[in-house]
Parts: structure tokens; sequence; C-alpha cells
């Protein structure tokens, strides 16, 4: 990576101060609040599910736990490859806002490699039931889990394609059409999945078919916009799709595996929690199903703000623009801090009703659930901030082309320390899920303070004293 230098800013930086941060706002919420929405939408695709499987009862809601787990470690690491698009397109775009071949390439790069890392994906997700039974996961719970994978397993590849669009459109600050898209994927899902499990008998199977067929439904639709829309037509975002571009492929590779890295040590971290509640029963499972996905759902505000400050730093990026990286980045930190700083304190004072959204109160069965889940959601409000400053923070650092140190800085804050620290509270000490959960605490905060240090300092000024630290040179026009 060339050196980060962001000492010198351009001359109309010297513009009074109110107006470029008042710009850079609306600019910011302008396109977080589409991308925000498009992750609440998607994510309201899971959070569907798993309100349908705890219907069924709390053994498919466990056992579809360990599937998703399993499926999304991989898709995250999927979506790794295909985040490099955004910011690779943004800063083409800033160094030449007349460059339409920037995003065509990059997009057709993004779309080769989401195809090909699928296939060897796919394959292993084949092996989910087997896999889980050798983990020491219960027979009955490995069996369903893999049962329901070889049907979800399939929705993966439209779901990489449909990210790689995604990220190209916020790049070109066009991210409505994706969240049309989103919208209109959640009633199907809703729908056929409630006719396919209740109606038809097929349980969780059925709502494994709704996902795929949702999943196609959104890339289709989001396909026909992008040749139809005359705004996005002059890109000719599809022109060539099947040709070979080594080179442009290789730098989406080269920027994105480190993302695949960062991305599968946060969600091998959960999934790594999701088969260690298993092992302490499926009470402490679904109780620790039921938090997450309250957890996540919170998270994909500052998740979308994160791709915004991806788009938002790569364009000032490009431009060479040195104050407009330091604002852009200073803005979305700030919308991230205040929002799940709101989250916690919801989660701290209404857990009882937040987890009646997933699980019947009145139902016997449930009883030994909800008091554990109330707890796990106690923890959850504890990283809720630092898991948004860490979101963020990457998103920005990503719109600077910085992949490798923050991957080194995440694996090492979640495996280093959040997995020693959760492993030795839950057996060590006998706290069981509690203990994993204050593991993730501890591996949150630090990543999160750990990337903020890392910010702060490509940002600050040139290392006078300091030759070995990466720089970009942005120079006064």
């Amino acid at each position: 990576m060339p050196a980060l230098d962001l000492a010198a800013s351009p001359a109309r930086d010297r513009a009074p101060f109110r107006r470029p941060w008042l710009v850079e706002l609306r600019a910011t919420l302008a396109l977080s609040g589409p991308l925000v929405l498009i992750n609440l939408a998607q994510h309201g695709l899971i959070m569907a599910d798993v309100v349908m499987l705890g219907r069924l009862g709390a053994e498919p809601l466990a056992a579809a736990t360990l599937a998703h787990g399993l499926y999304f470690i991989l898709f995250i690491g999927g979506i790794g490859l295909t985040s490099a698009v955004a910011p690779l397109i943004a800063e083409a775009l800033g160094r030449d806002p007349g460059d339409r071949d920037a995003a065509r390439r990059t997009l057709r790069a993004g779309l080769w490699a989401a195809t090909l890392v699928c296939a060897p994906v796919m394959l292993l997700l084949w092996f989910t039931g087997p896999l889980l039974a050798a983990l020491g996961e219960p027979p009955a719970l490995a069996e369903a889990a893999g049962r329901y994978m070889r049907v979800l397993q399939w929705a993966m590849w439209p779901a990489l394609l449909f990210m790689a669009l995604r990220g190209t459109l916020a790049a070109l600050e066009r991210p409505a059409w994706a969240l049309a898209a989103s919208l209109a994927a959640l009633p199907l899902n809703v729908a056929l999945g409630l006719w396919l499990a209740f109606e038809a008998g097929l349980g969780m199977v059925g709502i494994g078919c709704a996902t795929l067929a949702s999943s196609l439904f959104s890339l289709v639709l989001l396909g026909l916009v992008v040749l139809r829309d005359p705004g996005l037509r002059r890109h000719r975002l599809f022109h060539g799709l099947w040709r070979f571009d080594p080179a442009r492929l290789g730098r989406v590779v080269r920027l994105g595996l480190p993302m695949v890295a960062t991305g599968l040590a946060e969600a091998g971290l959960f999934e790594a929690a999701a088969l260690a509640m298993g092992l302490f029963g499926a009470s402490q499972l679904a109780a620790h199903a039921v938090a997450i996905q309250i957890a996540a759902f919170c998270f994909m505000v500052p998740n979308g703000v994160a791709q915004a400050a991806t788009v938002r730093v790569g364009l000032a990026f490009g431009r060479r623009d040195a104050a407009a990286v330091r604002r852009a980045g200073a803005v979305a930190l700030g919308l991230a801090l205040g929002f799940m700083s709101l989250c916690a304190l919801t989660q701290l004072s209404v857990p009882e009703p937040l987890i009646g959204l997933f699980l019947d109160a009145r139902d016997p069965a449930n009883a030994g659930v909800l008091p554990v889940a109330v707890a796990f959601i106690g923890f959850a409000a504890l990283f809720a901030v630092a898991d948004g400053i860490q979101s963020v923070t990457l998103g920005m650092l990503r719109g600077l082309q910085d992949t490798k140190v923050p991957m080194l800085i995440a694996v090492g804050g979640y495996w280093g320390l959040g997995v020693p620290v959760g492993a030795g509270l839950a057996w060590g000490l006998g706290f069981e899920g509690a203990g994993i959960w204050a593991g993730f605490c501890a591996g949150l905060f630090v990543v999160a303070a750990l990337l903020v240090a890392r910010w702060r300092r490509l940002v600050a000024g040139p290392p006078a004293r300091r030759p070995e630290r990466p720089t970009v040179s942005i120079s006064t026009p």
C-alpha cells in the first residue's frame, strides 16, 4: 500500500467551518440512509426466518441457529471480496468523475470473485450435518441443521452477486434501487416461508426454500434495473460481463482478502460462541439466538453508515482532499456512536418485550429460555457501542484502502483476547453462556480502540519521526 500522508489540505478547505461539515453530514445521511434500510431489510429476512423457526419450536430454532452460523461465517468471507468493489470504484471516481470504465471493470471483477469463491464454499456446506456431529453437537440437532442447510446454501451465490451490485451502486451514490429490491424481497420471503413451512408442512426446509427464492428475486430485480435505468445504463455495467480481467480481479482480491480475514475473524468468534452454546444445552442456544438477532438488528445501522463512510472517504481520498477525509470519518463515527448508545439503553431498559418478538413467553417450553435471554441481552447492550465504532472505523479505513493492519487487529483482538477470555469464564469459572458473552465484550472493546488509534495515526499528519508508518500522499492542488 502506498504511504498515507494526510497532512496537506487543499486551499478550498479554508472555507467557513460550518458549511463543509453540514455538507458532509447531509451527504453521509443521504448515502447511509438507503444503505441502512437495505441492511435492515436484508436482516429482516433473517429475523423473519428466526421468528418462523421459533414458532416451530426451540429445537428447530436451535438447529437452524447452528446452520445459520456456519452459513454466515462463510458468506461473510465472500462479502469480504465483494466489499472491495465500493472503495476501488469510489477512489477512481474521486480521482476522475468521468471515468466510466472503472465501475464496469471493477463490478465485473467482483462478480467473478463472488462466483469463484462460491463453488468450494457450497461444497463444504453440503456436509454441514456430518461436520456438526463431528464437532460434538447433539446428533438430532446436527442432522436437522444439515437438512436445512442443503436448501439454504443455494442462496449464497445470488446473495453475493447482489452484494457486488449493491457496492457498485453505493459507490455511484445510487443506492435507492438496491433498497427497492431488498424491500420487495422481504414480503415474498415471509409469505412464501409461512406457506411452505406451515401450510405445505415442509417445516425448516420450507423456510430455507423461501430464503433461496427471495435471494434470486432481489438479484434479478436489481439486474433488470441496471439494464433499464437511464442513469445507470450509461455506465454499461454488464458490458463484457463474461470477459476475464485478471488485472482488475487481482486488485479486487488483493484489497478484499484482508477484508475476508477480518470478516471471518469476527464471524468466527460468533460461530464459535454458537457452537459452545450448543454444548450448554438447547435453552442457552435458543437464548443466544434471540440475543444475537437483537444485537445484529441494531448493528445494521452502523454497518450501513460504515458502507457510506467507505464511499465518502474513498471519494475524498481519490481527490487527495485531506480535510474531507477527516470530516467524512468524524461524521460517520459520530453517527454510529450516537445510534448505538441509544440501542444499548433500549436493550437494558426493555429486554422482555424484545425477547417476546422471537419467543412466546406463555409457552411453558420456553420458561427456561427467557431468563437466560435477558442476561445475554444485557451483555449485548454492553458491547453495542464498541461494535458500532469498530464497524464504522473499518469502513473508514477501507475508504483509504487500508485493510491489512485492520485485519491483524481484528484477528488478534477477537481470537487472541475474546476467545481465551470467553473460554476461561465459561468453563474455567463456570459462567457458561454468560462467560462467552463476556468474551465478546472484551474482544470488541479492544478491537474498537485499536482501530480508532489506527485511523488517527493515519490521518493525523506526516510521520516526521516514524518513517515506517504507511502513508498516502495527498498534495495541494
